[in-house]
Formats: structure tokens, C-alpha cells, sequence
């Protein structure tokens, strides 16, 4: 039973979208603009521990979370997937992603892979897109251009980047690769896709 009434924009098409993809391949630029598309689309907002920032909204970037409170979700399997990076967790809540699936809401996720193996497990009628780079040099190339970090961070982070790319393809979470050669043209692809996956043509 849903604990909020029915909304005049609710529908009957419910979806889970995971996309994934490594550092500097415009993920988060496609996702974006997936949400922006999609009328009916929400992103869901993590939990996590990591303490509070002036640039933060709570409930738009984060829901932010005592350890303590983090535990309890964890023993009461409240998280549709979690992970511990760098000694801080994030995690996807459950409760709020199966409200806006019921509503008939596209709820979408952008984890890294780890999460998406769990999320679908837990949920294997979700759809996964993992965002491609065009090759290995590209990637490098665009994680330079960001000028974020000294070579050596970034020399670790392309090697993440290359062992997250081999785990995707074998790991059985993502439906569809979309290489990002053309920004608009990827997340074209992207939003034909869900289209297509919700039955109503993209």
C-alpha cells in the first residue's frame, strides 16, 4: 500500500535506470540530461556519512546520515545497494526508489559498478546503460583536460577506469553500452533506449 495518495501524473510504467561509467566519460552530463528529458523522470539522492558542505542541499545532492543511523539502515537491508569509499558510505535507499517505481516514475541511479551488480540483483527488471569512452586514449585525454589532479592521481584513476570498463562487460547489470563519441548523439541513444524499454517507442 503506498503511503502517499495517487498524483494526477502518475503512470503504470515504472523504471529503474542505473547508468554507470568511469571517471571523465560524461556520464553524469548524459544522465542529466536524461532527467531533464524524461518528464516523469527523478534522481535518486544517496545517503551518506560524509560530513555536510556549504555547496550541499540536503535531499538534493545527499540525505545526510550518522554512521550510527547508516548502521541501522544497513541491519535492516533499507539499501538497495551501498558501498564504503575513501571511509565514507553511500547508499541507495529502498523505501524511496519503490515509491517512485509504483507511482510509475523513470527513478534514475548513477553508481558506480559495484552498485549496479547489487542493484540488480536485488531488482533485475532495472535496465543498465554503462556510458563507453571512445577509447583508452580519449578517456586519458579527458581525464587531463579536467585539470583536477596531478598526473599521478589521474594516472590511478585511468587504471580504476580501465578495470571498471573489463568488470561492466562480464558482470551481467548493464543492458546496453553506448560508446560517447558525441555527446548528443549518446544520450539520444540514451533516451531511445529507456523509450523503448517503457513500451512507449522513446
Amino acid at each position: 500500500m503506498s503511503r502517499y495518495p495517487p498524483l494526477p501524473t502518475d503512470t503504470s510504467n515504472g523504471l529503474l535506470l542505473i547508468i554507470s561509467g568511469p571517471s571523465g566519460v560524461g556520464k553524469t552530463t548524459i544522465t542529466r540530461g536524461v532527467e531533464r528529458t524524461i518528464g516523469d523522470a527523478v534522481f535518486s539522492v544517496s545517503c551518506t556519512t560524509r560530513t555536510k558542505t556549504e555547496a550541499d542541499a540536503e535531499g538534493v545532492d545527499y540525505r545526510f546520515v550518522s554512521n550510527e543511523q547508516f548502521d541501522e539502515m544497513v541491519a535492516n537491508d533499507e539499501f538497495l545497494e551501498w558501498a564504503d569509499v575513501f571511509g565514507k558510505r553511500y547508499g541507495t535507499p529502498r523505501a524511496w526508489v519503490d515509491e517512485q517505481l509504483r507511482r510509475g516514475r523513470l527513478v534514475i541511479l548513477e553508481i558506480d559498478v559495484k552498485g549496479a551488480e547489487q542493484v540488480k540483483q536485488k531488482m533485475p527488471e532495472s535496465f543498465g546503460i554503462f556510458i563507453m569512452p571512445p577509447s583508452e586514449e580519449e578517456l586519458l585525454a579527458r581525464l587531463r583536460a579536467r585539470k583536477r589532479e596531478p598526473e599521478e592521481a589521474i594516472q590511478r584513476r585511468f587504471a580504476e577506469a580501465k578495470r571498471e570498463i573489463e568488470q561492466a562487460k562480464g558482470n551481467g547489470a548493464y543492458d546496453l553500452f553506448i560508446i560517447n563519441d558525441d555527446l548528443e548523439r549518446a544520450t539520444a541513444e540514451a533516451l531511445k533506449a529507456v523509450g523503448m524499454r517503457r513500451g512507449n517507442g522513446g
